[in-house]
């Protein structure tokens, strides 16, 4: 028998686009000097980069990093690994790390001090969802785009086992 989900839309596209034409603005007045390195963190992020990237009408660099700490499970197993490293160097740029969804802070704390210890310029978070209910390690975040329940969300980039990456929309998985 295939697993067939209930899917109920929390955050509508239209939503989704005003959002990011908002933190396009705010990144734009806070690096508008400068030639930020993006770094998006996979596979999560690449819907979310993508469209915000197209709004960032400055010069700016590009990479990504695979950091998982779920694997297969709706759980954090509560140890994150680097999956893929990022290849440019960030010594002395002005690093924006571009998230999908802060959750557990597990995984983003990691990737953070894994940076820092680079020694970029600066270093400074951007995520599309925010689920404060669930951290477990505090997280900073520069650039908000939605605070969500506690609810496993699917659907533009953030996925279950892979699938629901491709919704145009944010919706809550139900079993």
């Amino acid at each position: 028998m295939i697993f067939q989900p209930q899917l109920k839309i929390l955050i509508s596209r239209d939503e989704i686009a005003k959002v990011i034409d908002r933190l396009a603005r705010e990144i734009k007045r806070d690096y508008h000097e400068k030639q930020p390195l993006l770094i998006g963190v996979q596979k999560g992020s690449f819907v979310f980069m993508a469209d915000l990237i197209r709004q960032l009408d400055l010069p700016l660099e590009l990479d990504f990093a695979r950091i998982s700490s779920y694997g297969a499970a709706r759980e954090s197993s509560g140890k994150a690994r680097v999956v893929q490293g990022i290849k440019t160097p960030v010594k002395g740029k002005d690093v924006l790390v571009v998230e999908d969804i802060v959750d557990t802070g597990i995984t983003i704390s990691f990737l953070l001090n894994y940076l820092r210890k680079r020694k970029p310029a600066s270093l400074k978070l951007c995520t599309l969802t925010d689920k404060p209910s669930r951290r477990r390690v505090p997280v900073s975040i520069d650039y908000r785009g939605f605070t969500v329940p506690n609810k496993f969300i699917v659907g533009y980039g953030l996925d279950f086992n892979q699938k629901f990456r491709n919704l145009p929309d944010i919706c809550v998985l139900e079993d």
